[in-house]
């Protein structure tokens, strides 16, 4: 084999290897950021499993919300209709968060509690993001009860 021909050879490997060296990063980087959602009996039956991070999609809890006091901690209880699951964010709230509305949290269990890093708020008691109204629609087809999901249908 010829000189050229062996640069050639070994330059073309080079971009092979450095192609796929990048396509894992990429990979590896994306999945770590995948938050997945998941409806409070979802988590509950473990259907979140041993993930380290997710989103919570459901209904606040009327009457549950209260702040501790002197600090910026918020606690409330997301309901999807089956189940509902003690939740706990450190921050603030957005403007549009309101008990009995749409929520979507971002965080990880502890101790039975969902410690939230992020929360979302919809404006409107009638909008649910589509993830959580299909979720929490089919858990209610079950039960044979008209959901928030049913009422929302394509909006």
């Amino acid at each position: 084999m010829n000189p050229v021909r062996q640069r050639r050879l070994w330059l073309v490997l080079a971009v092979v290897v450095a192609a796929a060296i990048a396509t894992t990063l990429v990979a590896m980087a994306l999945q770590r950021n995948v938050a997945y959602l998941y409806t409070p009996s979802e988590v509950l039956r473990g259907e979140a499993g041993e993930r380290a991070r997710f989103r919570l999609g459901g209904m606040v809890e009327g009457g549950s919300f209260r702040r501790a006091e002197g600090s910026m901690q918020a606690h409330f209880r997301v309901d999807d209709g089956d189940a509902t699951l003690p939740v706990v964010y450190t921050g603030i709230l957005p403007d549009l968060f309101r008990e009995k509305q749409a929520v979507i949290a971002t965080g990880r269990m502890q101790g039975g509690v969902f410690v939230a890093e992020q929360v979302l708020a919809k404006h409107d008691e009638t909008y649910m993001p589509k993830e959580v109204a299909d979720k929490m629609g089919v858990a209610h087809k079950k039960h044979d009860v008209q959901t928030p999901a049913d009422k929302a249908g394509t909006q």
